[in-house]
């Protein structure tokens, strides 16, 4: 009787040693996970719990889910679109103006505007591919142009946003996030676009990947985060806010005048030409495996003939469809920047009085806050405002 007695002491104990255990095991997670959630800068719950799943060994898993849930949620065929720009000014040819300045400034800028290609063989709907001001100066001269089209011949409702920002009016700055390009980054200027410079604000996007994701790296003249990799697509910053879309130490490497560099996995246009392999993403070039097939919020960057950038964005888009929406666009070289919903951001921004900045979306389902980068972001990102 007492050696039983004994016995069923001893397992207490020992069940009561292994749930100590599990429950110290449970802490540090349970602490790290908190930390997520309570960590400054904008991140809506289902993101932080995301991304700490990442960053804690579930990537395989969470790639896993996003390719089958994205991969099987395609767009109809048939239909028509109905997430579009709205034109507030447009140019010669793509129907009335409607601003009340005169309109000289915008039509000899629009002679310099790329020629967006709509789809062969499928009817254009109005306004369909024809450039827009979306912001001008109160002299006329334009800032910002806008435009939307279709890039995808089997998914007909799928539409895309362009927005062209002349270099010769804008100066591009790349800025961080408290948790992107590394954690507790310091930064002289804070996470958000700095107030000293909302008077002159035009847009600001979202950047690319996060950096583990992006195969590249982050560089300004203010921290060296995440070292520079040779053969990565690039968006290189010049010291007069000019910026040029290229491969590292290929087309595009270090110089006096360079002031940040941002990288994210392989160029997706170079010369005009769309790259081969995108839908074999070899070696991941692209993102993980097969999220190139994922129909889902993609973004991207360029430049066109005239040295302008071109941000473009959309959903329901697959690696390739998003290839050919920058193509179609007039890009000459250019970049996926980041993907999904919570990530695909442009927002039109007006300034107003007292330094206040009212946010307009480039297209009106980017769900992102309207504030976006007006506060502090856990993201990178860019911003333009007027030379």
């Amino acid at each position: 009787m007492k050696q039983n007695a004994h016995r069923r002491r001893r397992r207490r104990v020992r069940k009561r040693w292994i749930a100590l255990v599990c429950c110290l095991l449970l802490v540090v997670p349970a602490v790290s996970y908190v930390r997520a959630l309570l960590y400054p800068g904008n991140a809506s719950f289902s993101v932080r719990t995301v991304e700490w799943f990442r960053d804690h060994g579930g990537g395989p898993i969470v790639d896993a889910i996003e390719n089958w849930k994205y991969s099987r949620n395609q767009p109809p065929a048939t239909g028509t679109p109905s997430d579009i720009t709205a034109p507030s000014v447009t140019v010669p040819g793509g129907g009335p103006a409607t601003a009340s300045r005169s309109t000289g400034a915008t039509h000899a800028a629009a002679a310099t505007l790329p020629v967006v290609k709509v789809l062969p063989g499928v009817r254009a709907l109005p306004h369909e591919g024809a450039w827009s001001v979306a912001r001008q100066t109160t002299a006329g001269k334009p800032l910002l142009w806008t435009t939307w089209f279709r890039p995808d011949p089997a998914h007909l409702p799928v539409s895309v946003a362009a927005a062209l920002i002349p270099q010769s009016a804008n100066r591009l700055v790349l800025m961080p996030g408290t948790r992107e390009p590394v954690v507790g980054m310091a930064s002289r200027h804070g996470y958000s676009v700095p107030s000293t410079d909302h008077a002159a604000l035009v847009a600001t996007f979202n950047g690319g990947f996060k950096m583990k994701d992006s195969h590249g790296g982050w560089w300004t003249t203010e921290s060296a985060a995440v070292p520079l990799v040779d053969g990565r697509a690039s968006v290189v910053i010049f010291r007069d806010g000019t910026a040029r879309i290229g491969t590292w130490n290929r087309t595009v490497r270090m110089t006096p005048d360079v002031v940040a560099v941002r990288q994210n996995l392989d160029q997706l246009i170079v010369d005009h030409r769309i790259v081969d392999g995108l839908t074999g993403n070899a070696n991941g070039a692209w993102g993980s495996y097969r999220s190139q097939y994922q129909y889902t919020w993609r973004s991207g960057l360029g430049t066109d003939a005239h040295g302008n950038l071109i941000y473009v964005a959309g959903q329901g888009l697959t690696l390739a469809t998003l290839a050919a929406a920058m193509q179609q666009a007039g890009i000459a070289q250019g970049m996926e920047l980041d993907i999904h919903a919570a990530m695909v951001s442009f927002d039109i921004e007006q300034p107003g009085p007292h330094g206040t900045v009212t946010g307009r979306r480039l297209l009106a389902s980017m769900n992102s806050p309207s504030d976006r980068y007006l506060v502090d972001d856990q993201r990178d990102f860019f911003y333009v405002v007027v030379k």
